[in-house]
């Protein structure tokens, strides 16, 4: 069907390039948006008008009445009715029922007013084809419900669905004030490379390719940590990045193998500095999209700071029943101890796990839940994060929050780990791990080692899922619906 009505407007393209028709002109200058035109026509009274105006967009209605037409014309801002009448526009009217359809680009000229049912309009004394559409819009001009094809297809689900639109606007607004939050306390933006010789700063399977000229194997980056801490030990004292970070893991409501994180460090702060700055970045975001609540996931959400400070081994034994150093042995997870906790959550195929994800699992299982408001989990075990100072007197725990929004992961902070021995030791565990079938840790990188031996000042990072807090701040429980393009199976 489509087939079809592709070659029957190729047809008509053809046909008016044959009568001398410029069907794709080079320019066409326009005075008003749609909006600027509706503005307009609100102080208008019956019978008034405005000097002629000049708007262009995307015809999505074309109602025909005999001798006049109703249509809408629709462009990045907003949508405008538009009036042609035959007596107004002579032969250019028949012209218009005749080569001009639903998707096509035009430009008007004429004056605003006002119809007896008070909608402002535009009475065409001129109009102009500025772009012929091939193909048809989808499901009409009102809506594209098919999810798929949405995400395959996002031109047309821009077009059809203003929803979606108005999400996309806001992510764009909440990015912008997450960098103005960042610029007024002084940190610094930069930019760090994608292509590695190793992926390090997550535990992560990365993306491989090779380099031609250089004659060697890459990797695309799976954190921006590790350049940006070097930056640390360089003198810069604040800085933060905005960027896409690659992981080659699975695809579902919650990940997408490319994303976008914001990292940012400041020298002589911790974690606790790191939970002050996510609040000052929400109350930014809250002020930027006018919300401070929203339906998640089918319950209402607050999103306005301050948030809850809550301990993790302190949760660990209200929703596990039992002290969190059951599960570990010193700066290493007990594997036993594991598995038997992971039995008694009713988690599948705990033994094929490694130790790192099943603590992930059980997590997931009993404390997740109940992580629905806004808090920020406090103190993680040493064994599954190698980056992060230990608690003052424990070394099985480390100084690390991550932030929960409707039980959504949106931000991951360290009271960085500055201790160049500590540090070594720990990548030699994570690569041990590594040895034992775990893909997923983190490797030994030499060079930051190097640097981190020059000296860096005590230290707070955070990680923030710019694609996941878009989720929670639109009230949008679906990863794909705050990106783009997100990634796909292929089309079969």
């Amino acid at each position: 069907m489509e087939d079809d009505i592709l070659r029957l407007k190729i047809e008509k393209a053809r046909e008016l390039r044959g009568r001398g028709v410029d069907i794709y002109p080079h320019r066409w200058p326009r005075t008003h948006t749609a909006a600027q035109a509706a503005e307009m026509g609100r102080a208008l009274e019956k019978d008034q008008r405005t000097d002629p105006v000049r708007v262009a967009g995307r015809l999505v209605q074309i109602r025909e009445m005999g001798k006049v037409s109703f249509s809408h014309l629709q462009d990045g801002d907003a949508r405008i009715q538009i009036y042609l009448k035959k007596d107004i526009l002579g032969e250019a009217y028949a012209s218009f029922l005749k080569d001009f359809h639903v998707g096509d680009f035009v430009g008007v000229e004429g004056p605003v007013f006002k119809t007896r049912t008070g909608e402002t309009t535009i009475e065409v004394r001129s109009l102009t084809m500025l772009a012929k559409a091939l193909r048809p819009l989808p499901e009409k001009w009102h809506g594209l419900k098919d999810t798929d094809l949405r995400y395959r297809k996002r031109h047309l689900d821009l077009i059809a669905n203003q929803d979606v639109r108005k999400v996309f606007i806001a992510r764009s607004k909440l990015i912008t004030a997450a960098r103005g939050a960042f610029d007024k306390l002084g940190f610094l933006e930069v930019e760090t490379p994608i292509l590695l010789p190793q992926a390090g700063g997550a535990s992560a399977r990365p993306f491989e390719t090779f380099h031609r000229a250089l004659d060697r194997r890459l990797f695309l980056r799976i954190a921006t940590e590790l350049h940006l801490k070097r930056l640390i030990i360089g003198g810069f004292e604040r800085v933060y990045e905005i960027g896409r970070v690659f992981r080659n893991e699975g695809v579902d409501t919650r990940h997408n193998p490319e994303f976008t994180m914001l990292e940012a460090y400041q020298a002589y702060g911790d974690y606790n500095k790191m939970a002050d700055l996510f609040e000052k970045v929400a109350e930014e975001v809250c002020a930027a999209l006018g919300v401070e609540s929203v339906e998640y996931r089918g319950k209402p959400l607050k999103l306005k700071p301050p948030f809850r400070r809550l301990d993790l081994p302190a949760l660990w034994k209200e929703r596990c029943g039992e002290d969190i150093h059951a599960i570990l042995d010193g700066k290493s997870l007990n594997r036993a101890a594991l598995l038997s906790l992971a039995t008694k959550a009713g988690i599948e195929t705990a033994q094929a796990l490694p130790s790192a994800k099943l603590f992930d699992r059980i997590f997931d299982a009993r404390i997740l839940p109940g992580l629905h408001e806004p808090a920020f989990v406090m103190n993680y075990p040493t064994a599954v994060t190698p980056l992060a100072k230990c608690v003052p007197g424990d070394p099985s725990l480390v100084e690390r929050f991550e932030c929960f929004i409707g039980s959504e992961e949106v931000a991951n902070a360290y009271s960085e780990l500055n201790d160049p021995l500590d540090q070594r030791e720990r990548f030699e565990e994570q690569a041990r791990q590594r040895a034992g079938g775990n893909e997923e840790t983190e490797l030994l990188d030499a060079d930051f080692l190097e640097a981190l031996e020059v000296g860096m000042p005590p230290t707070g990072g955070i990680g923030i899922g710019v694609d996941r807090l878009a989720m929670v701040f639109t009230g949008t429980p679906s990863i794909r619906e705050v990106i783009l393009f997100p990634s796909l199976k292929e089309e079969t």
